[in-house]
């Protein structure tokens, strides 16, 4: 059996946004085993028109996006919760092999089990090109933001 992942469902403001703030720290680690520990052993994601299921795909999809998407660097922030399940509002920064940079905008609902591990995620996900210049992100977000909540810009 998998190991419980805390704060566990049903969430309070509080967990919620610990909730968030811990997705964010592990995807921000760009390891893709870290993350998938996150997850049920059967987990389903819809991420953009891809269907994902179980961990060891979470692992290769994981594995390829980071290997594409270069300087990747995540920020989430709560967009709403009840019992088990949480949504969230994010934007990513991350260039490609030639050097175009590009900023991510994406929604995400989550549903987890009573362990804390997420079972189910659903992402809708936008890229916009981005100058270098235009950059916001420059690593894990700064301490005196963390679990706050912040809200990150609409554009």
């Amino acid at each position: 059996m998998t190991e419980a992942r805390p704060p566990f469902p049903p969430f309070d403001l509080d967990s919620a946004i610990a909730k968030v703030q811990a997705a964010e720290d592990a995807w921000n680690s760009r390891d893709p085993q870290r993350v998938s520990l996150a997850y049920t052993e059967d987990s389903a994601w819809r991420n953009r028109e891809q269907f994902i299921y179980g961990r060891q795909a979470i692992v290769e999809f994981l594995t390829a996006k980071w290997e594409r998407e270069l300087d990747y660097v995540l920020r989430k922030s709560l967009w709403g919760f009840r019992e088990n399940r949480i949504a969230v509002r994010f934007q990513y920064e991350w260039h490609d092999h030639d050097g175009r940079w590009f900023r991510s905008y994406g929604n995400e609902l989550w549903e987890f089990d009573d362990r804390g591990l997420m079972r189910r995620r659903e992402a809708s996900i936008n890229d916009v090109p981005i100058s270098e210049s235009d950059r916001r992100y420059f690593g894990p977000r700064p301490d005196e933001e963390r679990g706050a909540g912040h809200e990150i810009p609409l554009q």
